[in-house]
């Protein structure tokens, strides 16, 4: 009898080992941090699998840069913009987001647009010389943007001459979105990726809980927390790149298609919440340009990517289905909230 008990007293006690092992297995936290895409980027994945799936994400990542560099001349897009009006041979990935981006262009009705580098490279942004140029220069740079230059066959893609491409404003959503599958074909049901800001989750937290994704306000803090499952929370802001001109104005990265110059819609802080990081990166974009009424408009329209907004004057504006799941930060527990509702 006491053989018997012993014998069932080790089981139990090898079972319940076994059982903690797994749960510390399935809850063990692998991450990795490196710098690709012009910005800082942390990967995390939960699991046994994790590891892994880390280094077959961070590869994919790499591989997208290695095609999308604007600032590579190796790249699909440095070659096309560097051909003169001639086709070039691109790769699948850019053939799918030249195509993507194309379709957002004409969804927002032009607020994202993926030609405006010359416009872009005349204000410093990418060779850090940064200038003010003037505004005849400016009204020349936009002839050469707009989205019936960019041609796509296949993937053979051609620009009209002195016409660039830029896919920077969808590379970083469309880089999560490729990670995070990489990560989920390995096995990994719990992952989490920060591409300089943008967010983006697979499945909720190990212990099943949806995730916290602070919103990051331009003076450094936060706006507030939103609870997120499976989903990408991508910001624009004025604060991101910019610089102080001599007439002491600050200018920013983000762009208005329609004047070459830095937008000025009101909102100073822009986030884009939805399943796809892709979407959510062009549409960051697009409501920043577009401004708190036109998002508010589009968003009632379309019903998505969700969106929170920080206009100039302080005041939060939040579309109705991020409303209940996002918590505003007491340095903002004063401000005027405008929840937008279908």
């Amino acid at each position: 009898m006491k053989r018997i008990l012993s014998f069932a007293a080790v089981a139990l006690l090898t079972l319940g080992g076994w059982i903690g092992w797994n749960q510390f297995a399935k809850t063990r936290k692998h991450s990795v941090s490196f710098y690709a895409m012009d910005t800082p980027i942390t990967l995390t994945a939960y699991g046994p699998r994790g590891k892994r799936a880390l280094s077959l994400a961070r590869a994919r990542v790499k591989q997208i840069e290695s095609e999308l560099s604007v600032t590579d001349p190796r790249s699909d897009v440095g070659r096309l913009n560097a051909a003169g009006g001639a086709p070039v041979q691109v790769g699948e990935d850019s053939a799918t987001l030249t195509a993507f981006a194309l379709r957002m262009n004409a969804l927002t009705d032009g607020a994202f647009d993926p030609t405006l580098y010359p416009a872009l490279r005349a204000w410093g942004f990418t060779t850090e010389e940064r200038r003010v140029p003037e505004a005849a220069e400016l009204a020349e740079l936009l002839k050469l943007a707009g989205a019936e230059r960019v041609h796509l066959s296949g993937r053979t893609l051609r620009l009209d001459e002195g016409s660039m491409l830029d896919l920077g404003a969808v590379g970083k959503g469309f880089a999560g979105d490729e990670a995070l599958a990489a990560m989920a074909a390995a096995g990994v049901e719990s992952a989490l990726v920060n591409l300089g800001g943008n967010v983006q989750t697979l499945g909720v937290r190990p212990d099943g809980q949806r995730w916290r994704i602070g919103i990051k306000s331009p003076d450094g803090g936060l706006i507030g927390v939103l609870r997120t499952a499976a989903e990408a929370v991508v910001t624009s802001g004025g604060y991101e790149r910019f610089f102080t001109g001599p007439d002491g104005q600050i200018y920013w990265h983000i762009l208005d298609p329609r004047t070459g110059a830095p937008a000025r819609s009101g909102v100073i802080s822009a986030t884009a919440v939805g399943p796809e990081g892709r979407i959510c990166d062009a549409m960051s974009t697009a409501y920043f340009v577009m401004g708190a009424e036109k998002t508010a408009a589009f968003w009632k329209e379309h019903g998505s990517p969700g969106f929170v907004l920080l206009a100039e004057d302080g005041e939060l504006w939040i579309s109705e289905d991020l409303n209940a799941r996002f918590a505003v930060d007491p340095a903002y527990a004063d401000a005027k909230v405008t929840v937008v509702r279908r």
